[in-house]
């Protein structure tokens, strides 16, 4: 029990740390953005503010997904990372639709002065500044408890670097008299966060609709063949829940064991795939070895010991 409460304890001050961080660059490019009338600079400030209603989200999934599971939800709340993921993944393509649209008005009609000043650039320093601090505490975190909520929030801090650094670019392409760098670098950060957002909600969509994770199921049939009473093994299947990787698995044993044999037997199989698998449950169907037509046994998903 004291490990999951450091788990939380972990994963919400992370959280919590991304959504103050996100406040205050939303806040700090949206003055400096309104004032300069950079739209690169304003892009990047509706990109922060989708990364605060993202962290926001993030911060809330991370609270209910660490709720156990109850009469109504069996196997947990580990989702709502995914569900947050998700939703985070739609706000993003709104925010990149809106600025391709006003990189268009601005390429194709007047265009607006920008002024580029001591503050243009202290502003997007300060935000890689910060990005580049919240991405790594983000990405350690959720890869130590392998939380994609956390991961999303990471990916968003690590695209606005990109997208930071290429604003700046834009800035000073503006500031020595390239008049479009600032729209064209404004175009650029939405196909970053296009392009990012795309395969956070591909993999979000993967876990929502139990896509097996890549390699787990053969990792599984690899355990279960080092352990000699296993017979057979089969319809072994895998799932993500949030963090968690849910396993179900058949097992066949010698049908003249004892029931506390078998139940002993299923019980070692469980320790080795949940002590190679992190976060991991198990299900294990046990069955009595019968004489077999061979037929049946090489049917796909089947492993018989030789």
């Amino acid at each position: 029990m004291a490990s999951i409460s450091m788990e939380e304890k972990e994963k919400k001050r992370v959280a919590s740390s991304s959504l103050i961080a996100a406040v205050f660059l939303t806040s700090f490019k949206l003055v400096v953005g309104i004032s300069t009338n950079s739209l690169g600079i304003l892009s990047e400030a509706a990109h922060s503010g989708l990364d605060l209603v993202a962290a926001l989200v993030t911060y809330i999934a991370i609270r209910m997904s660490s709720k156990p599971a109850d009469e109504e939800h069996h196997f947990g709340h580990g989702k709502m990372e995914n569900i947050s993921a998700l939703f985070e993944t739609v706000l993003l393509l709104i925010t990149c639709f809106w600025i391709i649209s006003e990189v268009i008005k601005r390429l194709t009609g007047a265009q607006m002065e920008v002024e580029v000043n001591f503050w243009s650039f202290l502003v997007i320093l300060t935000s890689m500044g910060i990005d580049i601090s919240r991405s790594n505490s983000l990405r350690r975190i959720a890869k130590k408890y392998k939380s994609q909520a956390l991961e999303a929030d990471a990916l968003h801090f690590s695209s606005d670097i990109f997208s930071s650094g290429v604003v700046l670019i834009g800035l000073a392409g503006y500031a020595i008299g390239f008049h479009y760098a600032d729209s064209i670098a404004a175009l650029i950060v939405a196909i970053i966060v296009i392009f990012i957002s795309l395969q956070l909600g591909r993999r979000s969509i993967d876990v929502l609709l139990d896509k097996a994770p890549e390699g787990i199921k053969e990792k599984v049939s690899r355990i279960v063949s080092r352990t000699p009473e296993v017979l057979q093994w089969h319809d072994i299947r895998v799932r993500n829940s949030g963090a968690n990787v849910l396993v179900e698995l058949k097992i066949h044993v010698a049908p003249n064991l004892s029931i506390n044999k078998a139940h002993e037997i299923s019980h070692r199989v469980e320790e080795s795939i949940c002590s190679e698998i992190e976060k991991c449950e198990v299900q294990i169907h046990i069955e009595p070895e019968e004489t077999l037509h061979v037929k049946r046994w090489k049917h796909k998903g089947w492993n018989r010991r030789k």
